[in-house]
């Protein structure tokens, strides 16, 4: 299964610009230059650094000369490095942007930021549209607020690849989408694609806005382009605060296989030629079509996992290969189980409820193990997946009493400050499902990483 990764919704912990030093490797070429945590490198032979792409293009050789801040006497010092072949300078910094980030300049239709809660917290509602977090992190790009000279570096460093958001390619329905600078990033993708960056593109696909012809020729368009090459399609999320829509493909599964059967040819002629599907759907297409998602092979080595594209499929094959591999764990577990009479509960979002229930089935053939889903009532509209699952509505659905639950909490519910979108603690979170008699654990929600949990739960 592709690794999986936690997602960083909007970290409460505050920006500073430059690049400070958060952490030091003993002994490392950095630490046997005296520079420690809380310092700031000015700059790097000679260069001040905006990002991390400075610091690794500067600092690429056997040595770098650099001039270090100490905010405890206000002194800047230059020092030396010196590492061998391989070796690594040892320091890591508190942000991989130290000039701050670029935030987006469009209106999109489709944006999720102008359907949030009106007390969600500020920190959520910042608009990044940042080519640099896009090399350097998988965020999706629009380029319509790419310089000239920003351009030049992508081609001029290889920042490849990138992940651009295309949505639709006729100029006038681009405009209706994103806004008035629609075009332009059209023309720097274009000028990404000639000067040979590879790009994994996106689509999120409106009913009766982007898709049928317009769909259609986006695709063409895309096709001739070998540098693109990934697209990924995701459809419209909307929540109960969205102004502008109100149903999307979730509410109309014959809307979805529409989809699905434009998409074939695309896919059928990419793995003629390229050997690669390259058109891919995000797996609420299937859900929401009532198809089975596609084998493992059609996912080209899951590019845009993080898309919500082959997830389903790639915990699927995990599940059977985990059932084969681990079973005499899973029979311990079992046991385990049932002497102590306990069940397991394993939360997830309503869009993954099918999917994790053949895990369970798998796991438990007495049904000891069972998914538990959330509704989404914090943002309503058709919003089901796990990762957007809030306190309020898990302490409101879970039950009072848990006396004999083991509850899986998913880790991708959090951010890396262990906030979930509501603004609660993890800590305070495990704490209420204790005081209800409940033994919880958190988990990555894969197969493997489920067995291992309950497994430490469990058996220690």
């Amino acid at each position: 299964m592709a690794e999986q990764k936690r997602a960083d919704y909007a970290s409460t912990r505050p920006r500073a610009d430059g690049a400070w030093v958060a952490s030091v490797e003993d002994g490392s070429p950095a630490w046997e230059a005296g520079i420690e945590p809380g310092m700031r490198i000015v700059s790097v032979n000679g260069v001040e650094p905006r990002d991390l792409i400075d610091w690794r293009w500067e600092a690429d050789g056997a040595c770098c000369e650099l001039e270090v801040f100490d905010p405890r006497d206000n002194t800047t010092t230059p020092c030396e490095l010196w590492r061998e072949p391989g070796q690594d300078w040892g320091i890591d910094f508190t942000d991989v942007l130290f000039d701050g980030i670029r935030t987006c300049v469009n209106a999109c239709q489709f944006c999720f930021m102008a359907m949030l809660p009106p007390e969600a917290r500020a920190t959520l509602t910042l608009r990044d549209d940042d080519y640099r977090l896009s090399f350097l992190q998988g965020n999706f790009v629009t380029l319509t607020n790419v310089t000239d000279e920003e351009a030049n570096r992508i081609v001029e460093c290889g920042l490849s690849p990138m992940n651009v958001s295309i949505h639709a390619i006729t100029p006038e329905v681009r405009r209706s989408l994103i806004g008035r600078r629609a075009d332009r990033g059209i023309e720097v993708l274009e000028r990404l694609l000639s000067g040979g960056i590879e790009v994994h593109a996106q689509i999120v696909l409106c009913p009766g806005i982007n898709d049928g012809a317009e769909l259609k020729a986006t695709l063409d368009w895309v096709e001739a382009r070998p540098g693109i090459t990934s697209l990924a399609i995701v459809p419209l999320g909307y929540t109960k605060h969205s102004r502008r829509f109100h149903s999307s493909y979730s509410d109309d599964p014959e809307a979805s296989r529409a989809v699905v059967r434009l998409l074939e040819p695309y896919q059928e002629r990419a793995r003629r030629t390229l050997g690669i599907t390259r058109f891919q759907l995000s797996d609420e297409f299937y859900v929401d079509a009532c198809l089975s998602v596609p084998p493992a092979e059609t996912y080209d080595g899951y590019p845009q996992f993080y898309d919500g594209i082959g997830m389903l499929r790639s915990f699927l094959d995990e599940a059977e290969l985990v059932s084969r591999e681990r079973a005499e764990q899973i029979i311990a577990l079992n046991r385990a189980l049932v002497e102590k009479n306990l069940e397991v509960l394993l939360v997830c979002g309503e869009a993954a409820r099918e999917t994790i229930d053949v895990f369970c089935g798998l796991l438990s053939h007495e049904g000891r193990v069972r998914t538990y889903a959330i509704r989404n009532d914090y943002f309503g509209g058709d919003v089901n997946v796990t990762g957007l699952i809030v306190s309020e509505d898990l302490l409101a659905q879970l039950p009072r009493e848990l006396s004999g639950s083991v509850v899986v909490l998913p880790e991708v519910m959090f951010n890396f400050d262990r906030l979930t979108l509501d603004g609660d603690t993890q800590g305070r979170i495990l704490d209420v499902l204790r005081e209800r008699g409940g033994l919880c654990t958190v988990s990555v929600p894969s197969p493997g990483a489920y067995l291992d949990a309950l497994q430490e739960a469990l058996l220690g």
